[in-house]
């Protein structure tokens, strides 16, 4: 279990660093999503998805279910090479997604509501 973990952990560690081609997503989804994160309309969840924090527009939603979207087929493929769950696939890289997150902008804990970091 720990050397999948570890593999899930690398894996995620590309998939963060690589960022827009690493998930499936439009340049305007992108730029509609980045723009809401700065904006604390839209926030990273540690589930591996995009969250609504507050407010926003049928547009953006659209945005961010399609980046969704994205991440979920990633985390598919991720289970599905290294033999773990996609959420825990997910997970692993909404760690590395969290350590990227500017100050003031959000994350949502599995367990909890939305804090500013």
């Amino acid at each position: 279990m720990i050397r999948k973990t570890m593999t899930v952990l690398a894996l995620g560690l590309s998939l963060a660093a690589v960022s827009a081609p690493a998930f499936a997503q439009s340049a305007a989804a992108k730029a509609a999503v980045d723009a809401a994160k700065a904006a604390g309309t839209v926030g990273e969840q540690a589930d591996g998805y995009l969250g609504i924090v507050a407010g926003g527009d049928a547009g953006l939603r659209s945005s961010v279910a399609e980046i969704n979207t994205g991440r979920a087929a990633a985390y598919k493929d991720i289970a599905a090479k290294t033999g773990v769950t996609p959420e825990a696939a997910g997970q692993a890289t909404a760690k590395q997604l969290y350590s990227r997150l500017a100050p003031g902008q959000f994350w949502k804990p599995l367990d909890g509501g939305w804090v500013k970091k």
